[in-house]
């Protein structure tokens, strides 16, 4: 694998659009932003992507590497605007999807609402066929019933077809003949199997996740396919890759085969490139704080690594409710969402209290300050109204804000609050802040996590004006802003490596499993991930192994890495159960030693190594920059605020709050108390002082 001297990385999210050129010759890094095309995201990426090369005299066809992260399918699930589809399974199954588990998300709830399923109980058909847990045939699949089943579905409508057979994770055979029989006669009708997207116990979890994939593969398959072709259309040659779930990088083949690995695909690059710089500050248990223009996400890195989840929930009925959503079994970082984004919208509620988000006013036509219609107050308007942001230096000068149209738009919401516009303002401000703060709390406590001995790391368009504030409230004494904050995720996407995860249940207990048959189940999923590594990449191929394991008794299971554990040796069993142990206790406190636990599913993670980002080369300067000028902020009272461009600043400069520090991309508002030190990358290393000590 030869070193590519550009690598590009751009994030579509729901307000803008954010790009990264790597130069690894110069060991330099060239920013910039534009706002997002919802009716057709590729439309704003391909325009912005033009523009930051053409500011640059760099041709598309010179750039080797673009990895790239979106929202996609998540829009599409929460907006319902995925494909028709059919749906295939085992007779007697046809309720499970509405049936779901049964299980009430809130017991104190006497108006409890659960999201439908994204196929329709007429589009659903049942198929003669049985599969015992064991993997061998009770009842032969009926080919002619698959056949007109699929025929009178496609007929009425349907674009994909999803399969899920009782047990074929444990035997394929009748899935994989059933999508045979559907391609014979239909072959541009794409076909989710449950054994290829979701080869796992639980039924109503497989469904879900094999409906979910079906539904928006269509979409996917037509948007990844119109992007890539249109790169390659403007002379790109080099290796194009997609942001999954799980915070690896993988070809446009899987994208299109899996789309629901890419559920959380942009945020992923967020939490992959806190584990980096949490890596070269030496600070590896670090918060990540994520604000863009639609929410706010927080992500735990302990050790230098994300905590990776099995299953996320898609299209919540109660956005911060968990289990009110659709379960998707798929590897994903696991980030949590804590509040609203700088486009969220505030309005006063039917009791006079001040309400932010959940609805954002998104790219189109965005807060009212952006002067494209928008009318209804937002937490970005407020910012203006505060003095944080700079009408005339808004995307570094590309788009001008409209401080009156801001300032009309938050007029409504004083009035209801009894407040004049500044002070509306500023409740906007610490509403938003006491939201996020605890968030942030309830995140980290419930894992048994104080946060207080943690980092905070703060990014995304909006994150600069708020994040020392939450470091207060959180009692954390060390922020991180880095200089690129407000493209950071599209950053992390080329700090990560190239991943393919596999897996497949083998139920039995740790005192009676068949060692050797475990250890041919790992091998076998390592040859075969490795094999579909080696079709797209031809560098350092790494495997990994875990296991999904609990107690008997237990209804969850937890992940056990077992990299360490000889699956070859006399004492295989007893290293399981000790890694077990081990993992148990570092989560909950305990384990039961007299107790065998029970290995569910096995898990192989196939990656692939690329080359980190350089660390960039800053021109040294004989002095501290001096301040570019001044601006009034209210932060209890106006005051005047020395104002600092990132570009200027030296290694070793400390900067005092108030103050403010801008690039074309990003604007930090330091408070008063806050001192912030210039790391040798030019990023601000802030000490905010604890809620206590203030």
């Amino acid at each position: 694998m030869t070193m590519e001297r550009y690598r590009l990385g751009f994030d579509i999210g729901g307000t803008f659009t954010d790009f990264v050129l790597v130069d690894t010759a110069e060991s330099r890094l060239h920013l910039h932003k534009c706002l997002t095309t919802p009716a057709d995201p590729s439309v704003g990426a391909l325009q912005g992507m033009e523009t930051l090369l053409a500011g640059l005299a760099i041709p598309l066809s010179d750039v080797g590497h673009i990895v790239h992260g979106t929202t996609l399918v998540t829009n599409a699930i929460i907006e319902r605007r995925g494909c028709r589809i059919g749906f295939l399974t085992t007779k007697g199954f046809r309720d499970s999807l509405e049936m779901g588990t049964e299980q009430r998300y809130d017991i104190h709830d006497l108006f409890l609402q659960f999201p439908e399923p994204l196929v329709a109980r007429r589009h659903i058909r049942e198929i003669e066929e049985r599969i015992a847990f064991d993997g061998t045939i009770q009842s032969p699949l009926d080919e002619d019933g698959v056949r007109d089943a699929a025929a009178g579905l496609i007929a009425g409508g349907a674009e994909a077809i999803a399969v899920s057979f009782l047990h074929a994770y444990r035997n394929p055979e009748h899935e994989r003949r059933a999508q045979e029989i559907i391609q014979e006669t239909h072959p541009d009708i794409p076909v989710s199997l449950s054994s290829d997207v979701d080869p796992a116990l639980k039924e109503y979890e497989r469904g879900s996740t094999t409906t979910a994939n079906a539904y928006v593969q269509p979409l996917m398959s037509r948007y990844v396919e119109t992007l890539d072709s249109a790169l390659r259309e403007n002379g790109f040659t080099g290796r194009f890759h997609l942001m999954q779930s799980s915070g690896g990088l993988t070809a446009p083949e899987t994208a299109t085969a899996f789309p629901v690995r890419f559920l959380e695909s942009g945020p992923a690059g967020g939490a992959q490139a806190t584990a980096y710089v949490g890596g070269m500050i030496g600070h590896e248990d670090i918060l990540s704080f994520d604000m863009g223009g639609t929410t706010a996400k927080a992500c735990l890195i302990q050790d230098g690594r994300p905590d990776i989840a099995a299953m996320l929930e898609a299209g919540r009925v109660h956005r911060f409710k968990r289990g009110s959503g659709l379960p998707v079994r798929a590897p994903v970082i696991d980030m949590i969402e804590i509040g609203a984004g700088g486009g969220s919208i505030a309005r006063a509620d039917s009791l006079g209290l001040l309400k932010i988000g959940p609805d954002s006013a998104g790219a189109d036509p965005g807060p009212a300050c952006y002067g494209r219609g928008g009318i209804l107050a937002t937490v970005t308007d407020a910012s203006v109204a505060l003095g944080y942001l700079d009408p005339d230096n808004f995307v570094g000068g590309e788009a001008k804000l409209d401080k009156a149209a801001a300032l009309q738009s938050l007029e409504s919401t004083a009035q209801s609050l009894g407040l004049d516009v500044v002070r509306a303002a500023e409740g906007i401000h610490r509403v938003v802040n006491t939201h996020m703060a605890e968030g942030m709390r309830l995140a980290t406590v419930r894992r048994g996590v104080d946060p207080r001995q943690f980092a905070l790391l703060g990014f995304g368009g909006a994150a600069g004006l708020h994040v020392t504030e939450l470091a207060r409230l959180l009692s954390l004494s060390r922020v991180i802003v880095p200089h690129m904050a407000s493209v950071l995720s599209a950053w992390g996407m080329l700090s990560t490596e190239l991943r393919f995860q596999t897996i497949r249940s083998h139920v039995g207990g740790t005192d009676a499993l068949d060692v050797a048959e475990i250890r041919d189940v790992y091998g076998a999923m390592a040859q075969s991930g490795e094999t579909r590594m080696r079709q797209w990449f031809d560098g350092e191929v790494r495997t990994y192994r875990s296991a999904d394991m609990r107690y008997g008794e237990q209804i969850f299971e937890i992940e056990v890495p077992l990299d360490g554990v000889d699956l070859g040796g006399p004492d295989a069993l007893q290293a399981l159960k000790a890694a077990f142990e081990e993992k148990h206790e570092a989560l909950y406190t305990y384990s039961l030693k007299e107790q065998f636990p029970v290995l569910i599913n096995a898990r192989v993670a196939t990656t692939g190594v690329l080359p980190l980002p350089p660390e960039e080369k800053r021109a040294v300067a004989t002095a501290p920059a001096a301040p570019a000028g001044e601006r009034d902020v209210y932060l209890g009272r106006w005051m005047p605020a020395p104002l600092y461009h990132f570009a200027a600043l030296v290694p070793g400069q400390v900067i005092a709050g108030p103050a403010i520090v801008e690039s074309e991309t990003t604007t930090v508002l330091l408070r008063p108390e806050d001192e912030a030190t210039v790391s040798d990358q030019g990023w601000l290393d802030i000490r905010a002082p604890r809620k206590s000590d203030v």
